[in-house]
């Protein structure tokens, strides 16, 4: 589990499609890391296969080139990183699984005074899930929802944010992985399989009840 609270950025060295492995130099995140470990690059739960100096790799499978934004990578590309969240840490974000929904498209990034609004478009089953005022992970970063529509969605970046992650070297037409509160997406789960008509074999009769004894 993550929190969407940016540790650093790191540059990819190399990624192979043919041989599912990416390669990535990194710092802070290597601190005390090992084999097996949990590390979210641009949002994309991946698993620490070697270290090799300031540098991890990890395995990725062609599902997770296809439903991300990780295809489009090449050496010296930079990304967001975060380890998976000690037990004794501080929850500063909210809950991110590493597991992304889809991807959305940067239509626009706009300055008003400190802050960059950033505009993202994504596919209807992603906007269904996305509240004003509600969290977002793009790119793994854990934003706060301040417009939604049936086309859009905006985020404010403080400059910190914008610092310390990629968000704001996007340029308009880029990809970002997107992935909803997952609370979201288990109320809708929830709703939707109450809503559904029971078969007749779910129906409690009186027979039903004489053959289990009441």
């Amino acid at each position: 589990m993550f929190t969407g609270i940016i540790e650093e950025t790191g540059k990819v060295k190399s990624i192979s499609s043919e041989r599912g492995t990416i390669l990535i130099e990194a710092s802070r995140v290597l601190e005390k890391t090992n084999i097996g470990d949990s590390i979210a690059v641009n949002g994309v739960c991946l698993t620490v296969t070697t270290i090799q100096g300031n540098a991890f790799s990890a395995d990725v499978m062609p599902e997770t080139l296809r439903v991300s934004s990780l295809g489009g990578l090449v050496p010296g590309s930079r990304v967001n990183l975060e380890r998976a969240m000690a037990a004794d840490g501080r929850f500063g974000g909210h809950i991110v699984s590493g597991h992304i929904d889809g991807t959305g498209r940067i239509e626009s990034l706009k300055r008003e005074e400190n802050a960059v609004w950033v505009t993202v478009s994504a596919p209807k089953e992603i906007l269904d899930l996305i509240i004003y005022k509600g969290s977002i992970a793009i790119d793994g970063i854990s934003l706060t929802v301040a417009y939604v529509d049936d086309e859009v969605f905006r985020v404010s970046i403080i400059p910190h944010t914008g610092q310390e992650t990629t968000l704001l070297s996007k340029n308009p037409g880029d990809i970002v992985n997107l992935e909803n509160d997952i609370i979201g997406k288990y109320v809708k789960k929830l709703l939707t399989s109450s809503n559904e008509t029971p078969s007749k074999d779910d129906e409690i009769t009186e027979d039903f009840l004489r053959q289990n004894g009441f």
